[in-house]
């Protein structure tokens, strides 16, 4: 069974959807985890959940764009706990459009959330995790980095943290830092179920195995890269697709 018993988390995105399945899911097997998310009544409903069920767990409301935030939460989580085992970079926002449609403001406003976030909250938990010699780091990217129709900035912003992911995997291995992505196919979240029905059956039929994952797959993978039992992995992207990487079926 994996444990994560002592140790500190900090998970973004962790208002709703697999957010907060991978904050519930770490708390579950031990970690004291704090929840970040911009939407303040999402966040407080979630933790308020956990907490009820007995889990330790802490919210920081705040945009994960906002670098002196992320460095105070950082910073408060260590002297409040004494280490940060865990970061789970989760964040990220869609702003769907063919390549004519695609805004400045759309194209920055997902490379700031997808890429500079994960970035920032990086280079906060670092320092403080090259001083213990150790610490996981785990970003949940996208199947789309592969490249979908649609989605140029969306799938340019999670390929460009499929190479942040290997880079510091290199940069941070003499320190027993681990760096890893998970690369979520189609999953059954509000953002999934809020798409039109017949955008929801193309994708479906494109699944080679017919059917979406949850946020519990993309959570057990999570706990798995988090815990001791994946001491040797790092540097790599586990695609949790349900085949879809492989390619699609009948084609």
């Amino acid at each position: 069974m994996i444990s994560l018993e002592g140790k500190v988390a900090l998970v973004t995105g962790a208002g709703q959807g697999i957010g907060a399945v991978i904050a519930h899911t770490l708390a579950r097997i031990g970690a004291a985890v704090t929840l970040l998310d911009l939407n303040e009544d999402l966040l407080t409903q979630t933790t308020d959940s956990l907490k009820s069920e007995g889990l330790n767990v802490r919210a920081c409301c705040g945009s994960v764009t906002d670098q002196s935030f992320i460095n105070d939460v950082a910073g408060d989580l260590h002297h409040q706990l004494g280490r940060i085992d865990i970061l789970i970079n989760n964040a990220g926002i869609i702003r769907d459009h063919f390549l004519e449609k695609i805004s400045q403001e759309d194209w920055d406003a997902v490379m700031d959330v997808n890429l500079k976030g994960p970035f920032f909250c990086c280079q906060s938990v670092v320092p403080f995790m090259r001083e213990a010699k150790a610490g996981k780091i785990i970003n949940i990217i996208s199947r789309s980095w592969l490249g979908n129709p649609g989605q140029s900035n969306y799938s340019a912003s999670k390929g460009g943290l499929v190479s942040l992911t290997r880079t510091l995997a290199l940069e941070l291995a003499p320190f027993q830092i681990q760096v890893n992505g998970i690369s979520p196919g189609l999953i059954d979240t509000p953002m999934v179920r809020g798409l039109p029905e017949k955008v929801r059956t193309r994708l479906l039929r494109l699944q080679p195995t017919g059917k979406m994952g949850t946020p519990e797959d993309i959570a057990a993978a999570v706990s798995f890269l988090s815990s001791d039992l994946a001491s040797f992995i790092t540097g790599q992207i586990l695609h949790v697709d349900g085949g879809k990487s492989c390619g699609i079926l009948g084609l």
